[in-house]
């Protein structure tokens, strides 16, 4: 996610050796318990096979994949006549009985082109102008209508899917009211896909903290919300919220619960701390194999609301686990992925990398990683990947990461046995990836490339992607016309 800590606006450390820029290992509760060293052997086709250069410059794609224009920042429009905001970020996908709507975030701080029209009813804070935006799209991608669903909010990065069917929509920052901003800042709001009723009088889940919230993965078992935190000085969290006794989820659930008496502080709000042993692990960063697994205790959060003193900073470093930019979330596999974007030993982190993919366990209660990049010593070269932001699952195994880190920008896929391939490449700008969430049946990958502002629908042959081996789909390299592309 663009913020003032993005790696794009950093300068660069020294790269270490080692890794290198491999990717090593693999996703455990997809791939099973074998971890694989992964890299970029470029021997076989790994993946959908290499992309192809788009002619109209946006888009690269491997062969036979295609892609729509969804929404484009600026240009598209929306229900109430203005254009469609910039900077699309976190997306969820949603099927319904009468439709499909996405439903995108718009990380906007303030000095982008586009703001999400504060419109009333859907207005949170008239001076802020971030939010969200419903996309109905039908079974081929194509853009039916699209408006604002929640307006008024700030920096609105990444979120979550709740199994009850609604998103949640983080605030990344830690603004207070002040200057053009009427109210505080840093909370998630809970969006309806469908229910344009429900997203009236937009409320703040102020349980669930206020901090520079980057996304949520939800448990649908326990409703416990996982959340992962963008910060740095200090390094951010990791925080569960396990709803009060008598909770019941649902549509609705949560909205009440925030207006209910003492709803503020409803739930217990808790920070992640590990342990390998009786050894306290004070930075996730501490990992660098594949494998490594960590005990999980949980710190109660003393003020969640941060009203003196920001929720990481009520912590001391031997009380909770810390990492550098911890970005994307997905509930798969019954346990939250979550995502590292990188380390670097400028920021006091333990190790240097350019990723990390881990996994939480809510029945062992544990932490693996499944997958890291080592640090990229070349950027500008295409088939190498670093700073992995957004994640989702596959419904073909492995996962999708969105790229946010320096030089060529790719949708980079990791397959079951942890090989890296390009998914997509960015060939208008080097804007990151976001928001990559698959259609319920798996036809189209919808993503976005974050500046100017695009939302794409992507279809192709899909199956298994290509390990390498000459294993795989079978025709996922061979078959299709091209890198048409369509404009909706």
């Amino acid at each position: 996610m663009t913020s003032s800590i993005s790696r794009r606006n950093l300068l660069r450390s020294s790269a270490v050796g080692g890794l290198g820029i491999a990717i090593v290992g693999s996703i455990e509760a997809i791939a099973g318990p074998a971890a694989a060293q992964a890299a970029q052997t470029g021997v076989k086709a790994v993946g959908y096979g290499p992309v192809v250069a788009d002619p109209a410059g946006l888009l690269a794609l491997p062969k036979g994949f295609s892609y729509k224009i969804v929404a484009q920042a600026g240009k598209t429009l929306l229900e109430s006549g203005e254009p469609t905001p910039s900077d699309a970020d976190g997306t969820g996908f949603f099927k319904g009985r009468h439709g499909s709507v996405l439903v995108n975030n718009h990380e906007i701080d303030g000095t982008e082109p586009y703001g999400v029209p504060a419109l009333p009813g859907l207005t949170y804070d008239p001076g802020a102008r971030g939010g969200t935006t419903n996309i109905e799209v039908d079974s081929r991608g194509n853009r039916i209508r699209e408006y604002v669903s929640v307006a008024g909010t700030h920096n609105n990065c990444a979120g979550g899917i709740t199994p009850w069917d609604t998103w949640l929509t983080c605030e990344e920052t830690e603004a207070r009211a002040g200057g053009a901003l009427q109210k505080d800042h840093g909370y998630v709001f809970e969006v309806d896909p469908f229910d344009r009723k429900a997203n009236l009088n937009p409320i703040p889940l102020k349980f669930l903290g206020r901090f520079a919230h980057e996304a949520v993965a939800v448990d649908p078992h326990t409703s416990a919300i996982y959340e992962t935190e963008d910060a740095e000085s200090p390094l951010g969290l990791y925080f569960r919220w396990t709803p009060p006794k008598h909770f019941r989820a649902g549509k609705g659930a949560l909205r009440k619960l925030a207006l209910s008496k003492g709803g503020d502080t409803a739930g217990t709000l808790e920070a992640m701390s590990c342990f390998k042993g009786s050894k306290h692990i004070a930075d996730l960063s501490e990992a660098t194999q594949p494998g490594t697994t960590y005990k999980v205790k949980w710190v109660n959060v003393p003020d969640r609301d941060a009203k003196t003193v920001s929720v990481r900073n009520q912590f001391t470093n031997d009380q909770v686990t810390r990492s550098r930019k911890l970005e994307g979330a997905w509930w798969s596999d019954g346990g939250a992925y979550f995502v590292a974007s990188f380390a670097r030993a400028d920021d006091g982190s333990a190790n240097e990398h350019d990723g990390q993919v881990w996994f939480y366990n809510p029945k062992t209660e544990t932490v693996t990683l499944k997958t890291i990049f080592g640090v990229n010593p070349d950027p500008e070269k295409d088939t190498d990947y670093d700073g992995p932001d957004n994640i989702t699952v596959s419904p073909y195994g492995g996962v999708i990461l969105a790229e946010d880190g320096e030089g060529v920008s790719h949708l980079v896929g990791v397959t079951k046995q942890g090989n890296a391939y390009p998914m997509a490449r960015n060939d208008f700008s080097t804007s990151e990836f976001t928001g990559p969430t698959f259609s319920e049946d798996g036809r189209i990958l919808y993503a976005n490339i974050q500046s100017p502002g695009y939302v794409f629908a992507i279809t192709g042959p899909w199956g298994r992607p290509g390990e390498g081996d000459g294993h795989g789909n079978g025709h996922g390299n061979d078959h299709g016309h091209g890198n048409d592309h369509g404009h909706h």
